[in-house]
């Protein structure tokens, strides 16, 4: 008699288990379908409605800002254009503060932020971004009629204009420079022309939009680091359908030279990752 309790008492067991695993299988299977659905939901009302609200900063030349005319305009403004037009919707820019950008996507102000958002590890945690559409590297410059500094070794014993508190500073200390401190890139610049200092270590993206602003600077670019960073364009985690159908834009962009057209405008090459 024992024994067949003791049988029976398995066989409820194992039947419990078999139940909690088909309750826990099907409401991982409500809640995937769930998921499915909420990123079609989110593509499909950007087609419905005809807008694709970018988040952006509008402050940040010469990548989102207000020309003379108060026109919003910038590389990643006509990228994000680009991109609403390939979807067959209309951009509605919604211009916010870095500060509050992500916490503006969180709260589904807007669908994606164009703004040279950095791909990072701890940001692809919480956010999908797409495929990376521009990148940009350490660069060093010199005077135009420097010969002498080819490549950022040879900046040992130099003079190297440099925000003193930024990651370019540490770089150029790190190859040995002697460190003259500047407030930014554009005194920098000033200094080497004045041969005050013989270079200066900086973002790729800036020298390039100084050398289009003033294409008689007497400088330019000698050595470039091998480690650039991308960007990408920013979304709420898991808006699969749309990410998809925004790097299909972009790939499409580059393929039939859209994207390098945008890019030689505003920095003179094709400043896509390589």
């Amino acid at each position: 008699m024992k024994k067949i309790f003791a049988l029976m008492a398995t066989l409820l067991a194992f039947a419990f288990v078999l139940t909690a695993c088909n309750t826990n299988g099907g409401e991982e299977a409500k809640n995937e379908e769930k998921n499915g659905a909420a990123t079609e939901d989110l593509y499909a009302k950007i087609k419905e409605e005809g807008v694709l609200k970018v988040g952006t900063e509008g402050t940040y030349p010469p990548f989102t800002f207000h020309d003379e005319s108060g026109k919003l305009t910038g590389f990643d403004v006509e990228i994000a254009e680009e991109v609403a037009k390939r979807l067959g919707v209309e951009p509605k820019f919604m211009e916010t503060q870095w500060d509050g950008m992500f916490a503006g996507l969180d709260a589904k102000r807007f669908d994606m932020i164009a703004n040279q958002v950095g791909i990072k590890p701890e940001r692809e945690e919480k956010y999908d971004f797409s495929n990376p559409y521009i990148a940009s590297a350490a660069v060093l410059v010199v005077g135009k009629d420097n010969n002498e500094i080819t490549k950022f070794e040879d900046l040992k014993g130099k003079k190297a204009a440099q925000s003193l508190t930024s990651n370019y500073g540490e770089l150029a200390k790190s190859y040995g420079a002697e460190l003259v401190g500047v407030e930014g890139f554009n005194q920098a610049m000033e200094l080497i022309a004045s041969k005050r200092v013989d270079g200066t270590i900086n973002d790729k993206l800036s020298v390039l939009d100084y050398k289009k602003q003033k294409p008689d600077a007497a400088m330019k670019i000698v050595d470039e680091a091998e480690d650039a960073a991308a960007s990408g364009l920013m979304f709420r985690k898991d808006s699969g359908k749309l990410v998809e159908e925004v790097n299909k834009a972009l790939t499409e962009m580059k393929e039939d030279g859209t994207y390098t057209k945008i890019s030689e405008k505003w920095f003179g090459e094709d400043v896509s990752p390589k």
